[in-house]
């Protein structure tokens, strides 16, 4: 799978390596799934422990949020899968011929407007998930959307996240 912001495999070697630690680290687990919002998650001890397992970049004053943001949703996650997170949103639901995330919920977390609302819609995409979700994916995919929210949309469409999202999702979706 290619990422566009997790280029470096050390990056994402780090990344796994911390999310895996969450697993003897309960308290930290609990405490960023306790946030309500990117700003708590700055606050919170965890979050620090997870910016020393991480390159020296992801504390810029530029990347903060977005750190926060990937340490609180990965914090939700129980298990990894190899599906990008997008494509599994569209993947059907078992014992139903439903995608596990609704058209409409789809739409509305691509439509996000604010890193507060793109959070709460996250944690209930990886929660209609049943916490089963590709990490590296999800992380990279909250990377590019606070990018494009910084107003660094690619010109081609191809590169954007909701193209890119639109084309995993809907390849995805249950045949009717």
């Amino acid at each position: 799978m290619n990422y566009i912001y997790l280029k470096d495999d050390d990056e994402r070697r780090n990344l796994l390596a911390w999310w895996h630690s969450l697993n003897e680290k309960r308290g930290d687990r609990a405490r960023l799934r306790r946030a309500e919002t990117p700003d708590d998650v700055l606050l919170s001890e965890p979050f620090f422990h997870f910016l020393q397992r991480m390159p020296d970049d992801w504390a810029t004053p530029y990347r903060l949020q977005s750190s926060a943001l990937v340490a609180a949703t990965l914090a939700h996650v129980k298990k990894p899968d190899d599906k990008s997170f997008a494509a599994q949103m569209g993947t059907r639901k078992e014992g139903t011929d439903k995608p596990k995330m609704s058209e409409l919920r789809f739409e509305q977390l691509q439509k996000s407007r604010n890193p507060e609302e793109f959070f709460r819609r996250l944690r209930r995409a990886v929660h209609l998930l049943n916490g089963t979700v590709n990490v590296l994916s999800l992380s990279d995919s909250i990377l590019h959307w606070m990018k494009e929210h910084r107003g660094s949309v690619d010109r081609e469409p191809t590169k954007r996240l909701a193209v890119s999202w639109a084309t995993d999702y809907y390849k995805n979706l249950p045949k009717s």
